[in-house]
């Protein structure tokens, strides 16, 4: 329940926005383990607010694909299943690859320099002991990309890539998880690749880059789904 202290409890102002937001923004960066149920009472003890703006911001999740719907109107963040990983990796590489295309053209030495502080920022934070480390290392891992995202300068693809965060979220947690036992290259290695190519005006390097980036954390988790019983479809936590 420790990640539960990484929920802020929200104002009174635009109170569903909110709430609504909060729950997005702990969604995206993995606070919930895959096949959580989501509780809409304790959830809003944890925020201070009432039930209401908690129910409506699930339904909101739960209409974007963030959170799943069941029979018995209960939600939970969805399992995680080979089919829906293949999915969701393919279509990041597709979207983020062609995004990072666009975003290459307007960087500038200023914004490299930006990328790499970030970088050193997430390293320093992958050593850390600190109990928050994985939600921190995610922040700054959501900041380096969206960095590079933003300078595309695109406001139709940025709400689809900020789509497929938000459905990923539950693989984030998920590879963290398994990256704590597969230590074969540095976490932020295909950050300073990108970086690179990205500084040397190569295209189709830094697409190279960051889908290598996107798809180590898929594998780590596809390479577990092969571990398991082969009639498993979901990751076990626990």
């Amino acid at each position: 329940m420790s990640r539960r202290g990484a929920l802020s409890p929200v104002g009174r102002e635009t109170l569903h926005d909110r709430v609504y937001a909060e729950l997005r923004r702990s969604l995206i960066h993995g606070l919930f383990d895959a096949g959580e149920m989501m509780r809409i009472q304790d959830l809003a003890e944890t925020l201070q607010t009432s039930t209401m703006p908690v129910r409506e911001a699930l339904g909101r999740l739960v209409s974007e694909q963030a959170l799943e719907a069941l029979p018995n109107r209960s939600v939970r963040v969805p399992t995680i299943t080979r089919e829906r990983l293949d999915d969701l990796a393919r279509a990041r590489c597709l979207i983020e690859g062609q995004i990072t295309a666009l975003a290459l053209p307007n960087l500038s030495a200023e914004d490299f320099e930006q990328l790499k502080q970030l970088t050193v920022a997430c390293e320093t934070a992958f050593r850390s002991d600190d109990g928050d480390r994985a939600h921190k290392t995610s922040e700054l891992n959501h900041a380096f990309h969206f960095y590079v995202y933003r300078a595309a300068g695109s406001a139709v693809l940025i709400p689809i890539v900020e789509s497929l965060w938000l459905q990923s979220g539950p693989y984030v947690r998920a590879a963290a998880h398994i990256h704590d036992e597969h230590r074969d290259i540095p976490a932020t290695h295909h950050h300073w690749a990108l970086i690179d190519a990205l500084e040397r005006g190569d295209v189709k390097g830094s697409i190279k880059a960051l889908t290598d980036d996107i798809t180590r954390s898929f594998n780590l988790i596809r390479g577990r789904l092969d571990a398991d019983d082969p009639e498993e479809r979901a990751v076990r936590h626990g």
